[in-house]
């Protein structure tokens, strides 16, 4: 199943510190580095081979469907010298406490062949592509995908550090790798609170595809290098599909649009906001057809049209709703145009880089899908109702052919201020 997302997969500072290196490396001394807003976090400084830079903005927590709050964000991982080097292990740590360590990454978790999605392959190549061994050639990158939860916000500390191990150049004058562990890269995660909306859509059996936050679906794994620099602006982005009540997407002839449950459902504005761009002249596709996979569609698009026909929506306090994939000519607003929370905009299609009917919904910080870090964000009101199987989706045809709500619980469960999960069953009333 390749269902297509927003953007063209369709889909700070750097602050390092000594733990031990071996006999070559310089000698130490303790600096304090600011992280974000969170005050100082004091490390050593060290030679730092392999360095690590976050991509994207200072982060948060947010309440996930499955009762606990996540954060997720993602490194570059590069090495800065001549000399060969190996990821073994990656520790996120207590920014104030190093010795405590919130999540581990080693092993599978870095790189794992057979393994599709999940707490896997998390070490990639800078496009995403899953990297064939935890090796880092002199003077290359590498992208981490991070993500961790916490059974409450009490647990999660204003500021984590890396500890990183594996081996490197432990000095300048290094002329083959020896074994190193240092902390690096203080990383702000109490930036900010998940802004409240309303849902985008009405009723029931929506399917969260291609939702935060384990590697190996759309939307978590699309870096892309754009506007000068490698960006994720769609990190917490969900592809909203809706089943009937046996569970099928789609009723009768899979290649015909209207044939669709969700084909031409109302779009509804999350809050109160001015609409700064749209786009509504691009046609809508054939089902099971990626127009990237095709080479004379693919030539047709462009950083305009790649979201198809689009709505992007001022929500203030720096924050933007993008709404992508409408059904052509049926926008209802237009840049300028203010819309309260509730508001028709259009209707759900399948246009631009997609092979199927959804809509792509996501928050970010600024009005450019390319430029912006994507924002985590909570629904104010929805049933919880299940879960999809990853392997279900993973197993579908390019029409998502079958029935998908096995996991549907028997009623479902009211929940607030949460960010339903990858492949939640979801009832929006």
């Amino acid at each position: 199943m390749k269902l297509a997302v927003a953007g063209l997969m369709m889909s700070i500072a750097l602050v390092a510190a000594g733990c031990s290196t071996s006999d070559d490396a310089p000698e130490t001394s303790a600096s304090p580095t600011t992280a974000g807003g969170t005050g100082a976090v004091t490390v050593p400084d060290a030679y730092t081979g392999l360095i690590l830079t976050p991509i994207g903005d200072p982060t948060f927590p947010f309440p996930g469907t499955d009762g606990k709050y996540h954060v997720a964000y993602d490194l570059q991982l590069t090495n800065a010298t001549p000399v060969p080097a190996t990821l073994d292990k990656l520790d996120v740590v207590d920014g104030t406490d190093p010795s405590k360590v919130i999540a581990s990454f080693s092993g599978a978790a870095l790189v794992e062949p057979n393994c599709p999605y999940g707490d896997c392959n998390r070490l990639r190549m800078l496009t995403a592509p899953a990297a064939t061994s935890t090796a880092i050639p002199p003077q290359e990158s590498r992208i981490v995908f991070v993500d961790y939860t916490f059974d409450s916000l009490d647990q999660a500390p204003k500021a984590v550090l890396h500890h990183l191990y594996g081996s490197a150049a432990a000095a300048p004058s290094s002329r083959e790798p020896s074994a190193v562990d240092y902390l690096a890269t203080a990383l702000d995660i109490d930036a900010g609170t998940p802004r409240v909306i309303s849902p985008p859509l009405k009723g029931d059996n929506w399917i969260a595809l291609n939702g935060c936050c384990l590697p190996g679906f759309p939307h978590r794994t699309s870096p892309l290098p754009v506007d000068g620099k490698i960006n994720n602006s769609q990190r917490f982005a969900i592809d909203w599909k809706r089943t009937n009540d046996q569970g099928e997407f789609y009723t009768g002839d899979r290649t015909k649009n209207e044939s669709y449950v969700d084909y031409g459902s109302d779009v509804y504005a999350v809050a109160d906001g001015t609409v700064v761009a749209t786009l509504d002249n691009v046609p809508a596709n054939a089902p099971g057809t990626l127009p990237a996979e095709v080479p004379e569609l693919a030539a047709k698009l462009t950083v305009e049209n790649v979201d198809g026909n689009h709505v992007v929506l001022d929500l203030g306090g720096g924050v933007y709703a993008m709404y992508a994939h409408f059904i052509e000519g049926s926008l209802l607003v237009k840049p300028g145009d203010k819309v309260s929370k509730g508001d028709t905009l259009a209707k759900l299609g399948n246009t631009g880089n997609a092979n199927a009917s959804h809509l792509h919904f996501q928050l970010m910080n600024g009005p450019s899908l390319l430029y912006a870090d994507s924002l985590p964000y909570v629904f104010d009101s929805f049933e919880y109702e299940g879960q999809v199987a990853p392997q279900q989706i993973l197993d579908a045809d390019d029409y998502l052919s079958g029935q998908f709500l096995q996991g549907k619980l028997p009623s479902g469960e009211p929940r607030t201020d949460q960010l339903p999960s990858n492949l939640a069953i979801v009832d929006f009333g």
